[in-house]
């Protein structure tokens, strides 16, 4: 699969299309993207998940059953469940979030979509991501999924990235260039 992102040259993107390609052959991407975002979003909430899959004393087989009971009592697909099930037993269950983020792009790639990654001080409306969305497409020439998040630390406006380009147009990065311009 060629991804202009060079995704498939890592370690993760060699498992996130891995699992595209069983997704795609299966004709669940669907079913697995959404499998992968509900986990995604229970590590980003649960500390002793997070800190489940980093945790290199716990042996291969407990981590594969601990993944297995995770993906029963989140729902995911067989076929979601039996990947974390070969991440457990190749210990590369600490690489899931950027396989999951390799993965969402390659599927969106796939779709013809780009993925920008938001971040702004404060919760967006959903009009307000309709027209970030729009105009994005306008600058792309793609559809754009939005994957928004929160950060105060930039103190307002926006941290877009599409790919390796990043449009930073927070008030932290601006503050910054002020104090450095007024240094000399």
């Amino acid at each position: 699969m060629e991804n202009s992102g060079g995704i498939t040259a890592s370690l993760q993107g060699r498992y996130a299309s891995a699992l595209f390609e069983l997704a795609s052959e299966n004709k669940a991407t669907t079913k697995v993207e959404s499998d992968l975002e509900t986990l995604d979003a229970a590590l980003a909430q649960s500390a002793d998940l997070a800190n489940l899959i980093r945790n290199p004393q716990v042996g291969r087989g407990a981590a594969g059953g601990a993944m297995a009971a995770v993906a029963k009592l989140l729902g995911l697909s067989p076929l979601t469940t039996n990947f974390l099930g070969v991440l457990a037993g190749n210990g590369r269950l600490a690489t899931l979030p950027a396989i999951i983020r390799a993965f969402v792009s390659i599927a969106a790639a796939a779709r013809g979509e780009l993925t920008a990654e938001v971040t702004s001080a404060h919760p967006l409306s959903t009009a307000q991501l309709t027209q970030l969305a729009g105009k994005l497409k306008a600058r792309e020439g793609k559809d754009v999924k939005i994957a928004a998040k929160v950060d105060p630390e930039i103190l307002g406006g926006l941290v877009v990235r599409i790919g390796s380009t990043q449009i930073d147009s927070s008030i932290r990065t601006r503050l910054n260039s002020l104090a450095q311009a007024m240094k000399g």
